[in-house]
């Protein structure tokens, strides 16, 4: 074990790996969890301590890492009395891995009595789980070099985008782009059902081409099979899919796919479907 100490607050999906391979790392990791018994389970499995609030957590911290579900999980985490900045260091970093607003990050790093980065990842709980996360970060160079050997504990790229917000605006982009590609997977494997093909060969054949992509071929063949109780959920999409529209309206970029796509994610929460895959827009079509 190394003397370089870190803290993780919020044992999601995504959090509990990515803290569990800090502590696999050898960085003598603290950990906060709104519910405990999250926290003591995480102990249970690796070499690390939990503390009862994120002030504890990051009381010793060198690194002080964060991922919670959105912009308000984000402040009660990190203001107040028993918030990140009543308790951390003040020659600490503090990282933001959730995926929020580009306006929440600045707010954040202007009241930050420390170096503040925004940096969301992409891969999902299989990438955090294997340790090959891509973090889309925005801040200070010299944070981000300091930080950047930390993170590759978790994830296989790492780069900064520009200054605080630009990590959550890149990660927009992400969302975008999958949501474009995920709906057109769901159409053209609807398609060749309807045309009487066998739609695993025909996976396995176009994959290999222009047409292939991640979304093919880690969700193709499931999506073929209808199961969608695994991924990134519908309701994370939907949330995230709000705040690219939102930033679009401030900044005039046209979305007009990504709206409709939204809404074909709202349907999907209508039937039933808001902790589904993302890749389950198919259903909504064999409905």
């Amino acid at each position: 074990m190394n003397n370089t100490k870190v803290a993780f607050i919020g044992l999601g999906v995504m959090g509990y790996p990515m803290a569990g391979h800090l502590a696999k790392a050898g960085y003598q990791t603290s950990v906060y969890n709104r519910t405990t018994s999250k926290a003591e389970q995480w102990c249970e499995e690796y070499s690390g301590s939990f503390a009862s609030t994120p002030c504890e957590a990051a009381a010793d911290a060198d690194f002080v890492f964060i991922c919670v579900g959105n912009d308000d999980d984000l402040r009660s985490v990190i203001f107040g009395d028993d918030g990140i900045l009543a308790g951390i260091k003040p020659d600490a970093i503090l990282v933001d891995h959730t995926t929020a607003s580009a306006n929440v990050a600045r707010e954040i790093a202007a009241e930050a009595s420390v170096q503040f980065l925004d940096a969301p990842v992409s891969g999902g709980q299989a990438g955090a789980e294997n340790g090959v996360l891509t973090v889309m970060m925005g801040g200070d160079e010299a944070a981000f070099d300091s930080v950047k050997p930390v993170i590759m504990s978790y994830a296989r790229a790492a780069e900064l985008l520009g200054p605080v917000g630009s990590g959550q605006l890149a990660k927009m982009v992400n969302q975008i782009c999958i949501a474009g590609l995920v709906q057109g997977l769901s159409e053209g494997l609807n398609f060749a059902q309807k045309a009487g093909l066998d739609g695993a060969k025909v996976v396995d054949v176009i994959s290999k081409g222009a047409a292939g992509s991640w979304q093919m071929e880690n969700r193709g063949h499931t999506m073929l099979k209808d199961e969608f109780e695994f991924g990134f959920a519908v309701d994370w999409m939907r949330k995230d899919l709000g705040i690219c529209i939102e930033e679009s309206e401030k900044n005039g970029a046209e979305l007009p796919t990504t709206r409709i796509i939204n809404d074909f994610y709202a349907e999907v929460q209508e039937m039933g479907g808001g902790r589904w895959d993302t890749s389950s827009l198919i259903r909504r079509l064999s409905r």
